[in-house]
């Protein structure tokens, strides 16, 4: 397992480094926007990207990029967005916002999706699982941006219950009841689709499983249905299940980047799409090496659960 796991680390490593190189010369083959702001501001720009060698080749510039990123921890500064702000400071300020809202959203959508997907696999093929299942059909081909029109409409517009945008951290502390009821409507947005997707999933393995050979064999021993299926049904379902978990959050945090936007929540998701509307290349370095080594972390998390999930599972091992 430890060797499995040194090697998909490298490789993800590797595979980080080719996407980000990737970006980058695309990025230096586009035209270098002046840089706006004050004169000040200005001479401050151009003083950084006379540090940064833009006068430079391409590769030269792109080691001398992640130099200054592993030394500094500089990813450079704005210079068409949040002029003269530095990016890793911006980010590391917004980035609470939304791991706090994909939290949230992961932690909602997980139970009522699983009970969801239990309940229409004991009830195969009735009404409820017919129900059950065009619902879960609905709600996975909409967009989340759908569902945050739709509820703003009915919360705010119509019933006046919650707030339209996120309330800033800074008036009432993150976890305190006015930021978690202006957090509301976007983590709906954000849920319905992960809980449709938890429930196809439990769906299908939970109906796959219990139309094995060892649940037959698990009743005949005298088990009643309720502990065949929590003792054996369940775990060997969770096979498929909890990794999917991180699958889920890699996409809310995907979908968040619209979301986001809608709700005017302070984090990363609105800091990354304004960023390419202004065409700020610093900052959309940085957000794409973020949820690239998120993407790719998330892969190796999800393959080597798999070995503590179920140790029959040994991953790389010999045959």
């Amino acid at each position: 397992m430890f060797k499995y796991a040194l090697k998909r680390i490298l490789l993800m490593l590797f595979t980080f480094f080719v996407i980000m190189l990737i970006c980058f010369v695309l990025i230096k083959a586009l035209p270098v926007p002046l840089p706006q702001g004050s004169e000040a501001q200005k001479q401050q720009i151009m003083a950084m990207r006379e540090l940064r060698g833009y006068n430079k080749p391409v590769m030269e510039q792109f080691f001398i990029y992640w130099y200054r990123v592993f030394r500094y921890g500089d990813f450079g500064m704005g210079e068409q967005y949040l002029v003269a702000t530095y990016v890793a400071e911006e980010f590391m300020e917004r980035l609470p916002a939304t791991m706090l809202l994909n939290l949230y959203s992961i932690i909602f959508s997980i139970p009522i999706g699983i009970m969801l997907g239990i309940y229409a696999a004991l009830r195969k093929n009735k009404w409820q699982d017919h129900v059950i299942s065009t619902g879960v059909m609905i709600f996975i081909s909409v967009p989340s941006f759908i569902y945050a029109f739709i509820i703003q409409y009915i919360f705010y517009s119509k019933l006046g219950l919650l707030p339209q945008i996120m309330e800033s951290p800074s008036l009432h502390g993150w976890f305190s009841w006015p930021m978690f009821k202006s957090m509301i409507m976007p983590i709906m947005s954000l849920s319905f689709g992960v809980i449709a997707g938890f429930t196809r999933v439990t769906r299908a393995e939970l109906t796959e499983v219990l139309t094995s050979e060892f649940m037959l064999l698990a009743r005949t021993k005298g088990l009643t249905k309720s502990q065949s299926i929590f003792r054996h049904a369940l775990r060997n379902c969770a096979v498929v299940i909890v990794p999917s978990i991180m699958g889920e959050f890699i996409g809310i945090m995907s979908g968040s980047l619209v979301i986001e936007s809608i709700f005017s929540v302070p984090g990363v998701g609105a800091l990354y799409v304004n960023s390419v509307t202004a065409l700020d290349y610093n900052y959309f370095m940085m957000l794409n090496a973020f949820y690239t080594f998120v993407g790719l972390l998330a892969g190796i998390v999800v393959d080597i659960s798999y070995g503590f999930i179920d140790p029959r599972i040994r991953m790389g091992g010999k045959k």
